[in-house]
């Protein structure tokens, strides 16, 4: 799986290798009214695709943290209930309750 991950990178970072030496042109980028940058295409393509994908995939990040902060306290409930109930469970042969099969007598 991992194989298929890097293939896709790198297939991205040549598109935009190629995207970029193909449009190498200024750009005005108009922020306020008297505010106006200057800048190169692809600076503008990296900068609104880092823009994008930065808070979601911070989002991503702090989500599985929690979610595997709250699975590993489940699971540490979940063994401590377990330990504790065979602490205290009485085996079969010692319970008095337990229905003992005698054999007839004849």
């Amino acid at each position: 799986m991992s194989i298929i991950k890097t293939i896709l990178w790198v297939l991205l970072a040549i598109a935009l290798v190629i995207f970029s030496i193909n449009n190498w042109n200024p750009v005005e980028i108009k922020i306020w009214e008297d505010l106006l940058i200057v800048t190169k295409l692809p600076a503008l393509v990296i900068v609104s695709f880092l823009a994008g994908l930065v808070p979601t995939w911070l989002i991503l990040r702090g989500t599985r943290w929690q979610l595997r902060r709250r699975i590993a306290s489940l699971e540490s409930a979940v063994r401590s209930s377990v330990g504790s109930k065979q602490e205290t469970a009485v085996p079969a042969a010692e319970d008095p309750n337990s229905s003992k099969i005698y054999p007839p007598v004849m």
